[in-house]
């Protein structure tokens, strides 16, 4: 199983960033960094960000030097979105860099690129999200609000198609010599088991609170039973843990 480092996607590090960035809001526009090589790619982001917050300053980079420069310059960017794919350097090597001079900058990756080591490397070096330029413009769209609210967006697919480990071998829906495992196995209860089912799908506490018809303080309460039974300390990491469940 990939290991995603606890400190770098952690539930607060998001949470900070919607506080920083909210209050800042409310005083000035969010200005918006946008690094892609692609004139229409930028064009498109620069509508759907435009749709989420339109009083956003939006700026643009076709590759990882102008990038770097423009952070520089201008130092109230409070955003970046960055393609890996970049003409100039490789975009985990701007990512990292980002995250190592401007630690108060916060980075979602969107990328052609979506295969799940690559999802596990962005979230690793600090990316709050990670979204595949192939999503439909409703998920693109659905992605931003999570992150903006406070989540981590993990690819759906990526989610499901768990890796073996070497340290520990995948237990399946059907695995030959193996029994499978199930949520019962684990300790989870049945509220439990639909609390997880809406965390594999990216939704946020209060969402969750809105689809269960619960109080926000019940479904925490449930979050921190699940983190504590799969062994982890945050959302994403019992997300991936999940993998190994059979919930069919």
């Amino acid at each position: 199983m990939l290991a995603i480092t606890v400190a770098n996607v952690s539930k607060l590090d998001a949470r900070r960033w919607v506080s920083e960035h909210g209050q800042a809001e409310g005083r000035r526009p969010m200005k918006i960094l946008v690094v892609d090589n692609h004139f229409l790619i930028r064009e498109a982001l620069r509508s759907v960000l435009k749709e989420l917050k339109n009083n956003a300053t939006i700026v643009e980079a076709g590759d990882g030097r102008q990038a770097m420069r423009l952070v520089s310059e201008q130092p109230d960017i409070g955003l970046v979105l960055l393609e890996l794919n970049l003409p100039d350097r490789d975009g985990f090597s701007v990512l990292s860099e980002l995250r190592e001079r401007h630690p108060a900058m916060s980075v979602i990756v969107f990328s052609a690129r979506k295969d799940r080591d690559s999802v596990a490397r962005a979230l690793e070096l600090g990316a709050l999200g990670f979204i595949p330029k192939s999503e439909q413009r409703e998920v693109i769209l659905s992605a931003f609000k999570l992150i903006f609210s406070g989540g981590v967006y993990i690819p759906h697919e990526i989610l499901m198609s768990e890796k073996p480990s070497p340290q520990k071998p995948k237990l399946t829906c059907g695995a030959a010599g193996t029994r499978p495992l199930k949520p019962a196995d684990l300790g989870l209860t049945g509220r439990q088991v639909d609390v997880m089912g809406l965390m594999m799908k990216g939704k946020s506490n209060k969402a969750i609170c809105r689809v269960l018809n619960l109080a926000e303080q019940t479904v925490k309460s449930h979050v921190s039973a699940i983190l504590k039974i799969f062994k982890v300390t945050n959302r994403t990491e019992a997300v991936i843990a999940c993998g190994d469940v059979c919930w069919a």
